[in-house]
């Protein structure tokens, strides 16, 4: 019996010691990579037209550098619709819907009409009204519960891109 103790005694000590060196090697790998690219990150989502610099617009398709001057001139945007004008008044229809899915100024749940609903990349009637039927919204969480009904998880990250609270 006292060997069968000293064994487990011995291998519980032998287990922590493995697990601490795997820990180890994991923050000196960590440690060795390089940082991370923030810059990247920012790219990878969608700008915030009221936010954005010429020279963060200047890397979107579409945004021409007089565009990119005209639209840090009317910067900070009331709403998405006063952002759409500037590009509607440079842009065709489609080259502005194409620019709006990488340039946006994020719609208040709580207070976006229709038409700035609508102006959401990627949306339609069906989710304009679903997204009216639940406001007000009491947090980011009920947003993603209620949407979530209708369209799948990465659909409602997308979405989220262009909402705020």
């Amino acid at each position: 019996m006292r060997k069968i103790a000293i064994t487990l005694a011995l291998a519980g000590t032998a287990l922590a010691l493995s697990a601490c060196s795997e820990e180890a090697a994991e923050v000196a790998e960590t440690a060795d990579a390089p940082p991370p690219d923030e810059g990247a990150a920012a790219t990878s989502g969608v700008l915030d037209a009221s936010t954005a610099t010429a020279e963060e617009l200047g890397g979107v398709a579409g945004v021409t550098p007089e565009l990119a001057t005209a639209i840090v001139a009317g910067q900070p945007y009331a709403s998405v619709t006063d952002f759409n004008a500037v590009l509607t008044g440079a842009l065709s229809a489609e080259a502005a819907a194409a620019v709006r899915a990488k340039v946006f100024v994020p719609v208040n749940l709580n207070s976006a009409t229709t038409e700035e609903l609508e102006l959401i990349p990627g949306i339609d009637g069906r989710m304009v009204h679903e997204f009216e039927e639940y406001m007000p919204y009491d947090d980011m969480a009920e947003f993603d519960r209620e949407i979530g009904k209708y369209v799948d998880e990465a659909e409602v990250a997308r979405y989220r891109q262009y909402v705020t609270l």
